[in-house]
């Protein structure tokens, strides 16, 4: 069955991102050094980032609360009003950063558009996914646009509805096995992971191993390939 549509994941497969939230992780440390050492507070800043996405969602407002909260519990609320301040300014410069397409990716798009509907799926807040797909160059490729709050199996079936002809022919290319590739194949679509060495924890999971939809490439670079290799087998 020709595949019609292909999804790509934004951040971490179309462009670097985890990376700035290490380094903002990094002067968030720095800034309560008096309080926690490294290790411990990255731990208790994981912890509460996780209990917080089901009230904030993920993304960098998230984050910068999760932040915030941690300062306040790791200090027992003796934080001082200036250390706050500084969460916040470092939110907004995490806000700032440039968006940096990964190697191979406006070459594979540029090559794909046309022959197939690209759509971009993201989650994340709706105003910072939109101001990275406008600042990355690549928003023209895309024939849809999809900003969802969680990727689940229900998730894909109804984007590939809407924008193809249905899960079977599509394909869903990520660099998180549990929201961009697990699901898509549990919604019958065909999941292609392409990892990144940056990749958050909470997106970990274990390869789905004896799906047949299931592939692993190096990078973007390899996705043509196996793209045709999959429609003439």
């Amino acid at each position: 069955m020709r595949l019609t549509t292909i999804g790509f994941d934004a951040d971490d497969t179309l462009w670097q991102n985890e990376r700035y939230f290490r380094l903002t992780e990094e002067r968030f440390a720095a800034l309560l050094a008096d309080h926690a050492d490294t290790q411990h507070l990255s731990e208790r800043l994981l912890q509460t980032a996780m209990r917080n996405l089901e009230f904030y969602g993920f993304g960098i407002k998230s984050f910068v609360l999760s932040m915030m909260e941690t300062a306040v519990e790791v200090t027992e609320g003796r934080v001082p009003g200036e250390v706050l301040g500084r969460i916040m300014e470092i939110g907004r410069d995490l806000m700032r950063h440039p968006i940096e397409p990964l190697p191979h990716v406006a070459d594979t798009l540029e090559a794909l558009a046309g022959r197939y509907r690209l759509v971009l799926v993201t989650k994340g807040d709706l105003f910072d996914q939109e101001r990275k797909l406008a600042q990355s160059g690549l928003g023209g490729f895309f024939d849809g646009v999809e900003i969802v709050s969680t990727k689940t199996v229900e998730t894909y079936a109804r984007i590939f509805r809407r924008h193809g002809d249905g899960p079977e022919r599509s394909m869903m290319v990520g660099n998180s096995l549990k929201s961009d590739v697990i699901p898509a194949i549990r919604a019958g679509s065909w999941g292609v992971f392409v990892p990144h060495e940056l990749t958050w924890t909470f997106e970990h999971d274990d390869p789905p191993e004896g799906e047949l939809r299931y592939r692993e490439l190096p990078h973007l670079g390899e996705l043509q390939s196996l793209i045709e290799e999959i429609e003439n087998a």
